[in-house]
């Protein structure tokens, strides 16, 4: 459907149906309206952009003052391959258990029973050594 130039009427017929079965044709004529004008500015000339951000950014101020204006800092994207973050992350399982073997061999001989050194013994007792032996594939058609 053509849009109607602003200096013309818009006409549309629409078609249905009475309560009889007997086709009805209904005119809708709808008169373009100006557009409407645009705020005046309040000196001389118009304001920059900075300086709109800079009245918006105190009116909000003002508005709700305990409320401070926070803008959210984005995550920053992770761009390694799935076989580099898994060869990362048994990297750093490999040194967090070196780190609780030697905080179990600093332990006093006082709490070697406790349920601490029995946590710790467990974590050093994992073998992570048939993780950092696997070789994910690369992708598809890459070996």
């Amino acid at each position: 459907m053509r849009r109607p130039c602003a200096d013309r009427e818009e006409k549309r017929v629409t078609h249905g149906r009475d309560m009889s079965g007997q086709p009805t044709a209904r005119r809708y004529v709808t008169k373009a309206k100006d557009m409407p004008t645009r705020r005046r500015p309040d000196g001389d000339q118009a304001m920059s952009n900075a300086e709109r951000q800079a009245h918006y950014r105190a009116r909000r101020a003002t508005a709700c003052p305990t409320a401070p204006i926070t803008t959210r800092p984005h995550r920053p994207v992770d761009r390694r391959s799935r076989p580099q973050r898994w060869q990362d992350a048994v990297a750093q399982l490999l040194a967090l258990q070196a780190d609780y073997a030697d905080w179990l061999a600093a332990m006093p001989e006082s709490l070697q029973d406790s349920p601490t050194a029995e946590a710790l013994e467990a974590i050093v007792d994992l073998d992570l050594t048939a993780l950092a032996d696997i070789n994910l594939p690369r992708g598809f058609g890459r070996a």
